[in-house]
Parts: structure tokens; sequence; C-alpha cells
């Protein structure tokens, strides 16, 4: 997902897609520990994920509008 599709997103919808990812690397990480899963690189996107809408929510806080 891109920070131009995140930043069109409602607060409520923000928070339940950060909620939503914040489980899928819990899932991950998880998966990861017992070898069950079989993209490596799914752990970093879902961080990536989770900057992102963190970063969105952030700049709503203070304010910022970005284009």
């Amino acid at each position: 997902m891109k920070v131009g599709e995140i930043r069109d997103f409602t607060d409520e919808q923000l928070k339940k897609q950060l909620e939503q990812t914040h489980q899928e690397l819990f899932n991950a990480r998880f998966q990861v520990s017992t070898q069950q899963l079989t993209n490596n690189r799914e752990v970093a996107r879902l961080k990536k994920q989770l900057a992102r809408l963190k970063t969105v929510i952030r700049e709503r806080e203070l304010g910022i509008r970005r284009a």
C-alpha cells in the first residue's frame, strides 16, 4: 500500500488498518519462529507499512499537509 492511498483513509480507517497490520506482523513473526513463513520479505513489508501508517497519523496530529 502506498502513502498516497493511506493519506486518503479516514482517521478511523487508519486506526483499524494499524491494528490489522500489527496483528499481521505478530502472526508473521510467529510463523518465522516456527519456520512456517514462505515469504521471508513479509516481515519487512509489514514493518514498512506500519511505519507509513504511523507517519500519516503523526502528520495529522501535527497538522502537516503533504501533497
